[in-house]
């Protein structure tokens, strides 16, 4: 549990209400659930027990677990009495502004002794609730995603009056419960996925009236082409469309660049809501999916669908509304896009930018003036190979980043991300813009949680298995020596778990930092076998061979503060500072003299695998050669000078 806080109010038993109070309980939380009617209550309370009930079905839950879970849970109509002792309040009522209201008023004033108050508002202000709160300072939005107990995601959004106190309880919670956390640092309408989402919806349907596109056509594009799970209409079909339209008139009454969709207010009016009633823009079958042929969307231009997205995400991060990492999660978490928005970056130019938001622009109005950030993202220079499904790579000289992006599947190492990482390493380590490469995972979640399992079940299905697996241990070597001898400095970032592969691919960096609330590990004896990607090699020369034993002959989860007392992490950071913390530490790298930089590492690790007399004369020959280097001069003459040095790696 966070931080002390043991009892959770939970008030609205819908959807969300239940979904919340159930995931509270099976973190180990007492729970009281509010709700104006024991009828609502006893259908939640049935709910919950259901999908505890599918949990155990798939092995996410012992059995026995599901009772223990239940009986964390109680229900009451009263607001007052279950306020009256919480330590926690989530509001998850009906998305109207004045019923949010009138339940603060009345829930604020119960919750005296209450330390966080959070609303699961999925796009009204924050600011405007926070009127109604006493002590204010306490409440923030803390956005979960339907369904609560699948959807990872928690949008933490912060008020004017919102305290850090409260924005780190409110971190602390989520994380929690298991949760990935993205924190809005502005209080904007329809924080970060619903107002891209938003966007998205607004282009599409624009597209649709004036008789550019169907839907049909431009679903295909961007699940066929466009590698989206949905399609933009069968998504507003799924969630409801009147939820879509209501989001867009929350957010369209609050900012004048977006508008309420005329087209979904259409069909709201003809009560065809998608799924829910069977015919939205879509027939939907009981139990079935609309089918959206392949070739339908052949010859739509998907950048008329996505560049919109992009430009508003890239505007929550030119105006400090959240990061770029935290943007990007929302939009893998949040709407399930493998390449997230940036991702395409890559793949446009600033004139195909520029001729697709003129064109919107004058069409729509200014929501549609393009970012000058997502405009810096297409410039920048990238080989045309650079095409990459299981990692990400961005510039952001002097840093390179590499992303692990397998949110879903912990960032698991899979051959393909072998392959991929191999190639952008070759380039960040190439290029002279980049000084220093930060290797990190994508979702919150982890690092990396080892090898892909599915990889050893395929191994294992074979009559020569131990060739195969001989072959892939020796093929992730090759990358991890790669790491190690790349020319610039690498840093692992570690956010969540770095367990078997995932730690191996973490100890042939030069630098480990990692969360606070982090795990380390190798695993692989619960398995009946070694590691094999070197940690028997390298966490022997790094913290000794008994220690190395004691880590992999157990197999233990080591938590990141223990981490560091044994030598396998170098710093350990709270995670709200985590990606500040790296990329000061990166920028402070990147002021060295590259070649000096480069000729130390290889000096280091020599001494490592050489005699000493050998790695001395290694040494001296590196240091002979940095005098022929135009850094020394620099550093020599800044030194008189009494100024700071400005080194170009020549």
């Amino acid at each position: 549990m966070s931080s002390g806080l043991e009892r959770v109010v939970v008030i609205g038993a819908g959807t969300m209400g239940h979904g919340i109070a159930q995931v509270a309980a099976m973190s180990g939380y007492s729970v009281t659930v509010v709700d104006v009617s024991e009828e609502i209550l006893g259908r939640a309370l049935e709910k919950i027990r259901w999908s505890l009930g599918k949990f155990a079905e798939r092995g996410r839950i012992r059995p026995e677990e599901v009772e223990k879970v239940m009986g964390r849970i109680r229900t009451t109509t009263s607001l007052e009495s279950a306020c009256a002792d919480a330590d926690v309040v989530i509001e998850a009522v009906f998305e109207d502004l004045q019923v949010k209201l009138d339940t603060w008023r009345r829930a604020s004033r119960a919750a005296r002794r209450a330390r966080l108050l959070g609303t699961n508002t999925s796009s009204i202000p924050i600011d405007e609730l926070q009127a109604a709160v006493e002590r204010p300072e306490r409440f923030l939005g803390i956005h979960f995603f339907n369904p609560p107990q699948l959807m990872q995601l928690v949008e933490v959004i912060i008020g004017s009056r919102t305290s850090e106190e409260t924005k780190r309880l409110a971190t602390e919670f989520a994380r929690s419960l298991g949760k990935t956390v993205v924190t809005v640092n502005r209080d904007v309408p329809g924080f970060i996925v619903n107002r891209v989402l938003t966007r998205f919806f607004e282009v599409a349907c624009h597209l649709v009236e004036k008789g550019r596109y169907t839907p049909v056509q431009i679903d295909s594009a961007l699940k066929y082409r466009a590698g989206f799970p949905m399609g933009a209409f069968e998504l507003a079909d799924y969630v409801g469309i009147d939820v879509a339209y209501n989001v867009s008139k929350v957010i369209a009454e609050r900012d004048r660049t977006f508008r309420p969709i005329e087209l979904l207010r259409r069909y709201v009016e003809r009560g065809e809501l998608g799924a829910k009633t069977g015919r939205g823009f879509y027939e939907w079958p009981a139990g079935a999916r609309p089918s959206i042929p392949q070739d339908a969307g052949r010859d739509v231009d998907i950048w008329y669908m996505i560049v919109p997205g992009m430009n508003e995400a890239a505007r929550l991060v030119e105006q400090g509304v959240a990061s770029h990492e935290d943007v990007e999660t929302a939009m893998k978490l949040g709407l399930n896009l493998p390449r997230g928005v940036f991702g395409y970056a890559s793949e446009l130019t600033p004139e195909k930018v520029n001729s697709v938001l003129s064109e919107l622009r004058a069409e729509l109005g200014e929501g549609y003036a393009p970012s000058s950030y997502l405009l810096s993202l297409v410039s920048q220079p990238r080989p045309a190979a650079a095409s990459f499904e299981e990692i990400e790579v961005r510039r952001e000289p002097p840093i390179g980043w590499i992303v692990l992006n397998r949110p879903h599947r912990l960032n698991a190492i899979s051959p393909k991300m072998i392959e991929e990482l191999e190639v952008a390493l070759k380039d960040l380590s190439e290029d002279r813009s980049v000084r220093v490469i930060v290797l990190t995972g994508a979702g919150g979640r982890a690092f990396s949680a080892g090898a892909d399992i599915t990889a050893f079940s395929e191994i294992l299905a074979t009559e020569s298995k131990v060739p195969m697996a001989h072959r892939f241990s020796l093929r992730f070597n090759e990358l991890l020596r790669k790491i190690e001898r790349s020319p610039k400095p690498v840093i692992a970032a570690i956010d969540g778990f770095a367990l078997g592969g995932g730690l191996e691919l973490a100890l042939a960096c030069d630098f480990r930092i990692a969360t606070e609330r982090s795990e380390v590990g190798q695993p692989e004896i619960r398995l009946g076998l070694i590691p094999g990607g070197g940690a028997t090699q390298r966490l022997t020369r790094l913290i000794g061979p008994s220690k190395a034993k004691l880590v992999i002959f157990l197999g233990d989860r080591i938590k990141a503060e223990e981490a560091l007392r044994l030598g396998i992490i170098d710093k350990v950071v709270p995670p709200e500072g985590f990606e500040r913390e790296v990329r000061e530490f990166a920028m402070r790298l990147a002021e060295m003299p590259p070649i000096a930089l480069a000729a130390a590492k290889d000096a280091i690790n020599a001494a490592l695998e050489v005699p000493i007399d050998e790695g001395l004369r290694h040494e001296s020959s590196l240091f002979a050669h940095l005098f022929a280097t135009k850094d020394l001069m620099e550093g020599i003459s800044a030194f008189f000078s009494k100024r700071k040095p400005e080194f170009k790696g020549e």
